[in-house]
C-alpha cells in the first residue's frame, strides 16, 4: 500500500521526467541507462498459455500437477539503453549484492560505456535499494561521472527493467531446464544478442507512458 505521501513523490518525479522529456524528446531518452538485478532458475515452469499454444483445439487437455522453479538459480544484473543492453552481470556464488559489489558493477559499466564509444551523458536510472544509494555508492556514482535520474521508491511500474525486459526474458526461458549456472547465463547472452534494438527503443517509449499514466492517476501503481 502507499502513502499519500509515496503517491506524491511519484507523480512529483513523473513530471519532473516528463518535462525533461518535453524539452528534449527522444534525446533525453538516448542517455538513460537503466540498470536492475532479478533471479533466473535452472527451471521456471511454463504457465498455462505456453503449455497449450502448441495443441490442436480438439486435442485432449494434458495432466497437470503443480511445479515450482527449481531451487538452483543465478542473479542477473543487466544496464541497457534504448539501443541495447550495455552490461550483463553475474553474481559470484556466496556472495550478495552489497555496496562493494554494486560499486564494482558500475565501474564495469562505466568501462564498457568508454570500450563502445557511448559518448551521451550518462543518465543513471536505478531503484532505491540500499546497495545503490549508500554513501559508498552515492561517492563511487560521482567519481565515475554518472549522474542519477530520480526514482520514487517501491516503484516496479516505473522501471523497465522489471516491467518490460525481465518478463520478456523470462517468458522465453520458460519450461526450459538448465543443468547448471553456466547454462542459464549462456542462455540469457543468446537471448541479449538476438534482440534488435526495437525491443529496447520499446521499453524506454513504455517508460514515458508509464510516467504520464502514474500522473494521470495520481500517484497509484501504473496498471500493464
Amino acid at each position: 500500500m502507499l502513502s499519500d505521501e509515496m503517491k506524491d513523490e511519484r507523480v512529483c518525479i513523473s513530471l519532473e521526467l516528463l518535462e525533461h522529456f518535453k524539452k528534449e524528446g527522444e534525446d533525453f531518452l538516448k542517455k538513460i541507462i537503466t540498470g536492475d538485478e532479478t533471479w533466473v532458475h535452472h527451471y521456471d515452469p511454463e504457465n498455462k498459455r505456453q503449455s497449450t499454444e502448441y495443441r490442436h483445439k480438439e486435442s485432449p487437455h494434458p495432466k497437470k500437477f503443480k511445479t515450482q522453479a527449481s531451487a538452483g538459480k543465478v542473479m542477473l544484473t543487466v544496464f541497457w539503453n534504448s539501443e541495447c543492453v550495455v552490461l550483463a552481470d553475474f553474481l559470484e556464488k556466496e556472495t550478495t549484492i552489497n555496496s562493494q559489489c554494486y560499486i564494482e558493477t558500475l565501474t564495469a559499466l562505466k568501462r564498457r560505456i568508454e570500450r563502445t564509444g557511448i559518448r551521451n551523458e550518462t543518465l543513471l536510472q536505478h531503484d532505491t535499494a540500499r546497495p545503490h544509494t549508500s554513501a559508498a555508492t552515492r561517492d563511487a556514482i560521482q567519481h565515475l561521472d554518472f549522474s542519477v535520474l530520480p526514482h520514487p521508491p517501491y516503484s516496479p511500474d516505473l522501471a523497465p527493467s522489471d516491467f518490460h525486459l525481465f518478463p520478456k526474458l523470462k517468458e522465453q526461458l520458460k519450461g526450459q531446464r538448465f543443468s547448471c549456472d553456466e547454462e542459464v547465463k549462456s542462455a540469457e547472452r543468446k537471448w541479449f544478442q538476438k534482440q534488435n534494438t526495437d525491443i529496447f527503443k520499446d521499453g524506454f517509449q513504455k517508460l514515458v507512458q508509464c510516467w504520464q499514466k502514474c500522473t494521470e492517476v495520481r500517484g497509484d501503481f501504473v496498471e500493464k
